[in-house]
C-alpha cells in the first residue's frame, strides 16, 4: 500500500503535530517538523508527508491529496482527536477502501476509547512508536501479525502484542531527505531559532521522572536510546550539503544532555562543520559539558525551568532545584549561550504566592526569551492520575473554540481563572520590563532583520493575547 503521512489541518497556528510539544495555538507563530511521521515515510516507497498547518492546506486540499493513496496515517493528540476523526471520515467518504490509521500518545494510552470514538471511521490505531508497524502494514502483512496495533474485528477490539521501543536507532532512515522532498523548509519557524532551521533527533526517550511530561510516559519511554555519534554526524553532513539555506540545526531530543558523553561525542564530530545549533537541556547540566558543546557551535538552549518554587519542583519530580537552575543560567551566560526558558503555570502546589515567585524568578534569571504554558494533565501521565484522584479537573476540553489553551484545573485555593490569567501577567511582567525593552530596542537599532522580526512577533503576540482573552469564556 502507498501511504500518506498526514499532520491534519486544525486551528490557525496550531503547534500540536508530530514532533511538537505544545498542543495548542501559539502566541507567536512556531512550527516544529513532523519528525515522527518522516521516519516511516523514509522506509516506504511511494509515501508522502503532508504537514497541513505549515503548508496551509485546508481540508479540501488534503482530501484531494489523500484520494491518491491507499493508507492515511495521521498523528493525533488529546485536544484534536475529534477533529482528526472528522478528517478521517471525510477521507473515507471520497475513498471508502482507504485504510485510516491514528498514531500518537493519546491513542497509545487509550486505544479502545479512540477506536470507539472513531467507530466505522478509524481502522487502526498504533500504540507507541509506529515506524515499523506502518511499514509492515504497507507491505501487506496481516493485521493480527503486526505488533503494536489495535483494530476492530467481528465487533471486538483486537490488541496485538506491544511492540518494544526501537533500540537500533541507526537502522532508521534519515528524516532530513524527507523534509527536503515533501516539506517547505523555509516555513518552519521558531522565534528564538535562526531561521530557516532544520531539526533532528539524536535519541529517543528521556530518563527523567517529571510527572507532567507527555512523551516519555506515553510514547517514547523513560529509557533513553541514542543514535551513534557517527550516524548523527552523517545526517547533519547530508543536511549541510543538501539544504544550504539552513541557518541553524535543532536537536529536538527530549533532553539532549541526558547522556552527556554521547552529547560531547556528537559535538566533537560536528565541530568542523562550523554550524550553529540548539538543544533541549536540563537546568542541571554541568559547566564542562556546556563548554564542550559551546566550542562545537552550540548557540542556544531551550530549558524547562517550570517553576521558581522548590516545593513545586519536588511535587512534579523535576529533579532540579532553583539553586541549580540559577547556577546553570550563570554558566550559560558566562559561555555566551542564549536561553529560552519554559515555565508552566498551575502545577500541583501552585498558589497566588508561587505564581508571583515564579514570575520574579524568571525576571531574576533575565533569560533571552520565555514561554509560559498552562498545566495540562494529559491522559497517560502521572499528573493526569493525580488530578483525577484529587478531583482537580474541571473540563475534558483542553482548547477553546479557537485552539488556545484552556485551564482545566481548579485547585481548592486557586481557580482556573486565576491560573489562566497568570500566563498573560507573566508575559507582561517579563517582556515589558524597562531592561528587556531597552535591550530589544538596542538590537533593533543595529540590525534591520532583528527589527523586522521583533516587530512582527510583537504584533502577533498582541493579536494572540486579544483573541485568547476574547475566546476563552470558560476561563473568565
Amino acid at each position: 500500500m502507498k501511504p500518506l503521512f498526514l499532520n491534519p489541518p486544525t486551528f490557525e497556528d496550531f503547534d500540536g503535530g508530530a514532533g511538537a510539544r505544545y498542543q495548542a495555538s501559539r502566541e507567536v507563530t512556531s512550527f516544529w517538523y513532523p519528525t515522527w511521521l518522516c521516519f516511516p515515510a523514509g522506509m516506504i516507497e511511494g509515501s508522502r508527508v503532508v504537514d497541513a498547518p505549515v503548508q496551509k492546506f485546508d481540508l479540501e486540499q488534503c482530501l484531494a491529496i489523500a484520494k491518491d493513496f491507499d493508507m492515511v496515517v495521521m498523528y493525533t493528540s488529546t485536544p484534536t482527536l475529534q477533529i482528526d476523526i472528522e478528517t478521517a471520515r471525510r477521507i473515507k467518504e471520497i475513498k471508502p477502501d482507504i485504510v485510516t490509521v491514528l498514531t500518537g500518545p493519546h491513542v497509545s494510552v487509550l486505544p479502545d476509547e479512540s477506536l470507539q470514538a472513531g467507530k466505522g471511521i478509524i481502522d487502526i490505531v498504533c500504540r507507541g512508536e509506529f515506524d515499523y508497524s506502518t511499514k509492515e502494514l504497507c507491505e501487506g502483512r496481516e493485521w493480527n501479525r503486526v505488533d503494536g496495533i489495535s483494530f476492530e474485528k467481528d465487533g471486538k477490539i483486537v490488541h496485538t502484542p506491544d511492540r518494544p521501543p526501537i533500540t537500533d536507532l541507526d537502522a532508521l532512515p534519515f528524516v532530513a531527505p524527507i523534509y527536503k522532498r515533501d516539506l517547505p523548509i523555509s516555513e518552519y519557524v521558531i522565534p528564538h531559532f535562526k531561521n530557516p532551521y532544520v531539526s533532528i533527533y539524536s535519541s529517543r526517550g528521556c530518563p527523567s521522572r517529571c510527572i507532567y511530561c507527555l512523551w516519555p510516559q506515553t510514547f517514547s519511554g523513560r529509557t533513553m536510546r541514542v543514535r551513534s555519534p557517527q550516524n548523527v554526524y552523517e545526517e547533519i553532513k547530508w543536511i549541510v550539503d543538501n539544504i544550504p539555506e539552513m541557518r541553524e540545526l535543532s536537536f529536538d531530543d527530549d533532553t539532549f544532555t541526558a547522556d552527556r558523553k554521547n552529547a560531547r561525542d556528537i559535538a566533537g564530530l560536528i565541530k568542523p562543520l562550523g554550524i550553529s545549533w540548539t538543544i533541549n537541556a536540563r537546568a542541571n547540566t554541568d559547566y564542562d559539558t556546556l563548554k564542550v558543546l559551546r566550542e562545537a557551535g552550540l548557540r542556544h538552549v531551550v530549558v524547562g525551568y517550570e517553576s521558581g518554587n522548590d516545593q513545586i519542583l519536588k511535587n512534579i519530580k523535576k529533579g532540579v532545584t532553583t539553586a541549580q537552575a540559577v547556577q546553570f543560567t550563570k554558566d550559560c551566560r558566562k559561555l555566551g549561550l542564549s536561553i529560552h526558558g519554559a515555565f508552566i503555570m498551575g502545577l500541583p502546589g501552585e498558589t497566588r504566592e508561587t505564581i508571583h515567585q515564579t514570575i520574579e524568578f524568571a525576571k531574576q534569571l533575565d533569560l533571552n526569551s520565555i514561554q509560559a504554558s498552562l498545566a495540562s494533565p494529559y491522559p497517560g501521565t502521572e499528573f493526569f492520575d493525580l488530578c483525577k484522584r484529587e478531583g482537580w479537573i474541571s473540563s475534558d476540553s483542553f482548547l477553546d473554540a479557537s485552539g488556545h489553551q484552556k485551564c482545566v484545573i481548579n485547585y481548592p485555593n486557586l481557580s482556573n481563572t486565576e491560573i489562566f490569567n497568570s500566563v498573560e501577567e507573566f508575559y507582561n511582567k517579563f517582556y515589558f520590563r524597562p531592561k528587556y525593552i531597552a535591550r530589544s530596542i538596542g538590537r533593533m537599532l543595529i540590525d534591520g532583520d532583528e527589527r523586522r522580526k521583533l516587530l512582527k512577533e510583537g504584533k502577533q503576540y498582541l493579536q494572540y493575547m486579544r483573541k485568547r482573552k476574547d475566546s476563552c469564556t470558560d476561563c473568565k
